[in-house]
């Protein structure tokens, strides 16, 4: 006789709700992808914020620590 412990209930909540919130990102990104093929505005707003394009006499400006972050400091003591 199988039985299912308070351990295995509470991984099975877990995997579901993982599921269900990968099913909804799933959707999400279907949308996005329906919008960069149909949408001419989606498709702008990618160009100007991935690819930095500008209208005539727009100015662009790039955050430098944006795009370059620092490593973390590695304050561990080596032995």
């Amino acid at each position: 006789m199988d039985r299912v412990g308070p351990a295995d209930r509470i991984a099975d909540l877990c995997l579901a709700k993982a599921r269900e919130q990968l099913h909804q990102e799933n959707g999400r990104y279907g949308q996005q992808i329906q919008a960069l093929k149909s949408d001419q505005s989606a498709i702008e707003k990618e160009a100007r914020e991935q690819l930095h394009y500008a209208r005539p006499g727009e100015y662009v400006y790039v955050n430098p620590v944006a795009q370059n972050p620092a490593p973390p400091a590695n304050h561990s003591a080596k032995k």
